[in-house]
């Protein structure tokens, strides 16, 4: 599985590399903090499927990036090769000073 750091998604952000960011947590998770991104909880992400992109990359996140690599691992039954999950996620870009 494919990995992004906090340090290497802001360094994305400064080369203006294109990819999608999906925040997979709950909706009061994200009303705490996010850096943006499309919303599809993690519950509703299969059934939403369609949103995410074959021909991008797609970063997912959630809190402590344990549940976007269950997510990730689920979607790549549906041919999906072009995700990364963010490193750590809120927990780590937090602490990272991001």
């Amino acid at each position: 599985m494919k990995q992004v750091t906090p340090v290497e998604l802001k360094q994305w952000n400064l080369a203006a590399r294109e990819y999608i960011l999906v925040d997979i947590r709950e909706d009061w998770e994200r009303e705490q903090f996010n850096i943006g991104g499309i919303h599809i909880p993690m519950g509703d992400l299969i059934a939403r499927k369609d949103e995410i992109p074959h021909d991008k990359d797609v970063v997912l996140y959630c809190e402590k990036g344990i549940r976007s690599v269950i997510t990730i691992q689920r979607l790549e039954d549906y041919d999906y090769t072009n995700l990364y999950n963010l490193a750590g996620g809120m927990k780590a870009w937090k602490e990272t000073g991001l």
